[in-house]
């Protein structure tokens, strides 16, 4: 093996699970013979600089261990390497946090010890990256896995505030907890490919992968290697009919019900004609009441390590 592995440790991923399992971790690094250095973060946004200066210094490979805001931050670092000229080193992901859907979405195993024998074998393919300008981040933001607006978006916010449950359960309580904060859907203008949709939108889920929230299907055919994004798009609906189309998510069938439209794109535009336009890139805020983001996807960007039968999944 001649890769240098950098490994970025969230402690509080999980609700500090990621602390819990570094010496776990590191045993298992070693018996595999991963040479690694190990580092925990300190503050928000800190895996951005971790992951950037390991890209600069010449890691062959950058590994998150946390949830999909490590995930998240890890992506920004090296996108913003690539930028500075760094564009050789590789990512990785193990999950220690509440949704692991990017870890989903790559194909990378749930397990520690097949997450680690992975690493070590060091199979790569290339991604797809999402992009976003607006609300918190005027100058722009990079995304993994997925892009929520609206009902979604307050559903992740609702579940960070949990913490007395994680994983899949905090997202479905807080689901059921935004019927009651946010149903009264605000009008949205989507532009995309020419077209301009202008209703009353529940929600809008802008797709790389396929999953949100640990188990909702939000996009089950979505590929993050296709150079589009898919959109799952949900007119406003009543409360009782929110009810009624959560199951549908958990098993990929919501296109199937007359709210819910289906497209896909490489950009859009999306502006709150009336209401607020609440917003999260990978469950980490964009906003809670922007006006307009501007979305594109970047494609054939980023290489992720993954078992070898995902190389060309």
């Amino acid at each position: 093996m001649t890769d240098k592995y950098k490994i970025i440790v969230n402690p509080t991923s999980g609700r500090g699970n990621g602390a819990r399992i570094i010496p776990q971790l590191e045993q298992c690094l070693q018996t595999h013979g991963v040479d690694f250095e190990l580092v925990r973060t300190e503050r928000p946004l800190h895996a951005i600089e971790l992951a950037q200066q390991a890209a600069q210094d010449g890691f062959g490979v950058v590994v998150g261990v946390g949830g999909d805001g490590t995930a998240n931050e890890v992506v920004n670092g090296l996108m913003l390497a690539k930028l500075a000229g760094a564009d050789r080193t590789a990512m990785g992901m193990l999950p220690a946090g509440r949704g692991n859907d990017f870890v989903y979405g790559i194909g990378m195993p749930d397990g520690l010890e097949d997450g680690c024998r992975v690493l070590a074998q060091g199979y790569k393919r290339r991604i797809d990256i999402g992009h976003v300008k607006g609300g918190l981040f005027p100058d722009g933001r990079y995304f993994g896995n997925s892009l929520g607006i609206g009902f979604d978006a307050v559903v992740g916010f609702e579940a960070v505030k949990m913490t007395w449950l994680t994983g899949f359960p905090s997202y479905l309580v807080a689901a059921l907890k935004t019927i009651f904060l946010y149903y009264n859907a605000p009008k949205l203008e989507i532009a995309y490919d020419g077209q301009v949709i202008t209703m009353p939108t529940l929600m809008l889920s802008v797709m790389n992968g396929r999953r949100q929230g640990g188990a909702f299907m939000m996009s089950p055919q979505s590929r993050n290697d296709d150079g589009l994004f898919d959109l799952c798009i949900a007119e406003g609906v009543s409360r009782r009919r929110i009810f009624t189309l959560i199951p549908h998510f958990f098993k990929g069938s919501q296109f199937s019900q007359s709210e819910i439209k289906f497209g896909q794109t490489d950009k859009l535009v999306v502006t709150a004609v009336s209401g607020i336009l609440p917003a999260h890139a990978d469950g980490e805020t964009l906003c809670t009441d922007g006006n307009q983001l501007t979305i594109e996807l970047l494609p054939n960007q980023l290489d992720v390590i993954c078992p070898a039968d995902k190389i060309a999944a």
